[in-house]
């Protein structure tokens, strides 16, 4: 055992003991940085502007803040990026996190000096937690790749803009940064497809033992090396891989095709890591459910899903949330982001720690007759049927289809990527319909009711998503396919990748 991992048991067990603390007292520790971001703020524009010299508690500050998403703040973030100081936040913010919008175009998100160290430090504790519980310190003295964008930046009226992960690149702590691929010059090459090559040259003779990124990227990853081996598992190629660690999407679609890619089972950590702050990460390998980090700079709100939309909805602090209820995630955060929506939808699984799944977008769903389908339904439908069948998912996403021909009623339209494809497809896919329908009550009712007819599902050919966001110019990175659209572009740009079968469902096109 090296020095590094001898040293990291007696720092995990130092570092969980802390978390342990505040993980008893989470409601009180929520309170305490709200009242903390107030005071910090009450001289800026922002905190001018609502008043914050006279907030006096979270009831207070809801009457004066109110929700809004990046558009809402615009006003005031171009003032930050403009160059101005002690906007949302005293002083200007250290890094730009840039970021793509469907509705906002590029967005930049501050990061401040007491917001980054929350990024870093989170990371690290995901780590560390795991050492503290499974007593595995052996990936410490490998190899240890971050499948991330460029750490390439620009500057922007003096403050450097980059990509979250990019940023976070420069900011590895020493003791790691030995250990750590692809190098710099690789890292920095924009091109997606000639970086993973270049990865994989990098990478392949190294004793690789702990891989990050976001799944599907990691998995182009994996079948790189495979091709550059003449077919090997990934457990071939690096044997002592015991560890990966990922964020962004759900795990279990990309699940059984990484395990198959790699050979073998293996200890997997989930973050939840965002350009406005890290909000969770999984704590125990014997739960998927992820801690929510009550003290890590932010103050969350929540807001029932289903009245997000509505001109007065609920708001509520970590108290006052109820278990297995959807939440759209609302931010106020020590980089000067306040009553921010990030369009996220989570929902708490423990109250005692506090712990969250993610379950989608709280704009990707589909709800054209009032269904609400969310992405967590969608997911669970088509995986636990997939499971049953001995069926492989690639990737998949679903939109309604509305125009239908004359006397036929609208559906909801599947296109899915199978790795291993089902050997009666309408069989399947009943079952999937039969699922979904389990899981939401409106999206039954609609079907009983012959307001939808059930659901139709497209086989698409092998790498369809991947020439799809191919051109689209979203290839790898921390780019990720929407599992639902209330709308059809999606769709129609992947109607192109679509496999005809025999005996077709109604509906079906040539």
């Amino acid at each position: 055992m090296g020095l590094k991992a001898a040293l990291s048991k007696p720092f995990a067990a130092l570092v969980v003991k802390g978390i342990n603390k505040w993980k008893k007292n989470a409601v009180s520790a929520q309170h305490n940085i709200l009242t903390q971001l107030i005071d910090s703020a009450k001289d800026t524009a922002f905190g001018k502007d609502h008043n914050f010299g006279n907030i006096r508690n979270y009831e207070d500050f809801k009457k004066n803040v109110p929700i809004r998403d990046y558009e809402g703040l615009r006003t005031y973030i171009d003032r930050v990026v403009a160059g101005e100081t002690d906007v949302m936040w005293k002083g200007k913010p250290e890094y730009f996190a840039k970021t793509s919008g469907t509705t906002s175009g590029v967005k930049y998100i501050p990061i401040s000096r007491e917001s980054m160290p929350e990024h870093i430090k989170a990371a690290r504790n995901a780590l560390l937690t795991y050492i503290h519980e499974t007593g595995k310190v052996k990936f410490i003295n490998g190899k240890m790749i971050f499948l991330q964008g460029s750490p390439v930046m620009h500057k922007k009226n003096g403050i450097n803009v980059g990509r979250l992960s990019g940023i976070v690149a420069h900011l590895v702590p020493k003791y790691l940064q030995k250990n750590r691929l692809p190098s710099y010059e690789t890292n920095c090459i924009e091109d997606w497809e000639e970086k993973v090559d270049a990865i994989v040259a990098e990478t392949f003779h190294q004793n690789m033992t702990l891989i990050s990124g976001i799944p599907p990227w990691v998995q182009m990853y994996f079948d790189k090396l495979a091709a550059q081996s003449g077919g090997k598992k990934i457990k071939e190629i690096f044997p002592e891989f015991s560890l990966f660690v990922y964020g962004g999407v759900n795990y279990e679609p990309y699940r059984a095709k990484i395990e198959e890619s790699i050979g073998k089972k293996i200890d997997a950590i989930e973050t939840y890591p965002a350009s406005e702050g890290f909000i969770a990460y999984q704590d125990s390998q014997q739960d998927k459910s992820l801690l929510l980090l009550a003290k890590a700079g932010m103050f969350y709100e929540f807001i029932p899903a289903d009245e997000y939309y509505n001109d007065d909805p609920t708001r509520l602090s970590l108290g006052e949330v109820e278990l297995e209820t959807n939440y759209a995630l609302i931010l106020n955060t020590n980089a000067g982001l306040w009553g921010y929506s990030i369009g996220d939808t989570i929902k708490f699984v423990s109250k005692n720690p506090y712990k969250i799944m993610v379950t989608g977008r709280i704009k990707h769903f589909i709800s054209a007759f009032g269904e609400h389908v969310i992405g967590e339904e969608v997911e669970h439908a088509i995986l636990s049927v997939a499971n049953e069948e001995g069926v492989g998912i690639t990737e998949f996403t679903v939109a309604p289809q509305v125009s239908t021909p004359q006397g036929e009623l609208p559906y909801h339209e599947w296109f899915v990527e199978f790795s291993a494809a089902p050997k009666d497809l309408q069989a399947f896919s009943k079952k999937v319909d039969q699922a979904l329908q389990k899981k939401n009550i409106y999206y039954f009712d609609l079907i009983e009711g012959k307001i939808l007819q059930p659901l139709i599902i497209r086989s698409l050919q092998k790498d369809a998503f991947v020439n799809y966001m191919r051109g689209q110019g979203k290839l790898g990175g921390q780019n990720k396919v929407p599992r639902l659209s209330n709308d059809r572009k999606i769709a129609d740009d992947l109607s192109s990748f679509t496999i005809r079968h025999e005996g077709e469902q109604q509906g079906e096109s040539n």
